[in-house]
């Protein structure tokens, strides 16, 4: 009989805000995945989670690329895929983690896409975003009222980051470490951000909370760096 896939969001770093229904699936896995990039050592969502994991829990670190289309390398995906296959046929549960919710800009999506047509069952349980956390750290509402909120990655081309943000009443702003110079000041000229908040690493060693974003647009930001922008 085959083992049953879980896909567990962790949050996005805080151990206590893990769900009671993720902590029992981390309890009752066999076999944890712990995703990771080529570049980095060890996983974030692992130690999130390590408060939680069985003594004699087996953990498989799986690297997965960042790439940009999917369907244009997926080599280590089926690899990865295989071994995920030949733990649940041996009988084994498993359990994938990642940071956030499953479906919200995760690894664990294209691995969902990988598994949902194979005859395995798959359990999704969700997280909590780090907007959400966020939110509630800085004690900052997200929408209200009749608020239209835009949740905009900030790898998007500059293009299609103006038109959204020009209709939008608030954004969240996520993965801005790549070019936050570029959106501070697309915040600037859409009036959001004076009253921006931007923070990295919520809830994990390292955390930084920044208000003033234009003092540190020049700066070199952690890769989980989120910006919360309202229209003023």
């Amino acid at each position: 009989m085959r083992g049953t896939f879980y896909g567990i969001g962790v949050g996005p770093g805080d151990p206590e805000l893990l769900t009671v229904k993720a902590i029992k699936a981390i309890e009752a896995a066999d076999v944890l995945i712990a995703p990771k990039t080529e570049k980095k050592e060890g996983s974030v969502a692992l130690e999130i989670a390590r408060p939680y994991l069985k003594k004699d829990i087996e953990i498989v670190y799986q690297v997965f690329p960042m790439v940009k289309d999917f369907a244009d390398d997926t080599g280590a995906w089926e690899k990865n895929k295989a071994e995920i296959l030949a733990l649940l046929n041996a009988g084994r549960n498993v359990a994938f983690l990642t940071l956030g919710d499953p479906m919200f800009y995760s690894t664990y999506i294209y691995v969902f896409r990988l598994l949902e047509h194979e005859d395995v069952d798959i359990v999704t349980i969700p997280g909590v975003p780090a907007f959400a956390a966020i939110g509630s750290k800085v004690g900052r509402p997200i929408v209200e009222g009749n608020d239209v909120l835009a949740i905009i990655p900030g790898t998007a081309d500059q293009e299609r980051l103006e038109e959204v943000m020009a209709v939008a009443s608030s954004a969240v702003i996520m993965k801005v470490y790549h070019n936050s110079a570029e959106i501070i000041d697309l915040l600037k000229r859409n009036n959001m951000a004076k009253d921006a908040v931007l923070v990295s690493r919520v809830g994990l060693d390292g955390e930084r909370i920044i208000h003033d974003l234009e003092a540190h647009e020049d700066e070199k930001l952690n890769y989980l760096s989120t910006i919360l922008a309202r229209r003023n």
